[in-house]
């Protein structure tokens, strides 16, 4: 029952942050959202970073499972093309936490949190191989840092992009990920 539990609450946590962000969502609408009182929420969870860090533990632990289903066979670059590819449509899911990059206290939670910082350096591990195998064979620019590869495709993520796009109600889904693929991966240049 603990167990289930706690997994109502970070469904609930990661829904909230992707409908509303970190600093608009509150302890209080978890509990309601969950069906509990906020006094059992924090037998579980000791603050709203600790909420957001679990829901950042689940996604990072979806995105290892996305990862090693990823066909082996297909070349560097399309590999990328396949983890971006999910992460938009995530994103578009509603399925992707949004939280804010200068929020000490949460950056505190984060880094203290093992699960999560373990499962970042296994991604980034593993990203960062493919940017560098896409690299070698010329697909993606060798004269940018990997990291600045890896970087880049992370902000994905969180692309405010997206939500403009959505928001503006003239492409579907499935378009606004297509424009994102294709401004990630081709550029802005004219392809005369």
């Amino acid at each position: 029952m603990l167990a289930a539990r706690e997994e109502a609450i970070i469904q609930a946590v990661n829904r909230l942050l992707a409908e509303k962000g970190f600093d608009a969502m509150t302890v209080d609408e978890v509990a309601a959202d969950v069906g509990i009182a906020k006094a059992s929420l924090y037998k579980h969870f000791q603050s709203k970073e600790e909420l957001a860090a679990a829901a950042m533990v689940r996604v990072m632990q979806r995105a290892e499972e996305f990862l090693a289903a990823v066909d082996a066979q297909l070349v560097p670059l399309d590999k990328l093309k396949v983890v971006v590819r999910w992460m938009l449509e995530t994103l578009l899911a509603g399925q992707m936490p949004t939280l804010p990059s200068q929020n000490s206290s949460l950056r505190a939670v984060l880094l203290a949190n093992r699960d999560y910082i373990d499962a970042l350096m296994r991604i980034s591990d593993t990203l960062g191989r493919w940017i560098e195998s896409a690299q070698a064979d010329g697909s993606v620019n060798s004269r940018l840092p990997a990291v600045a590869v890896l970087y880049t495709l992370y902000a994905r993520a969180c692309d405010p992009v997206v939500e403009f796009l959505k928001a503006g109600g003239q492409h579907s889904d499935a378009e606004i990920v297509e424009l994102v693929m294709c401004t990630c991966f081709e550029g802005l240049n004219s392809r005369g």
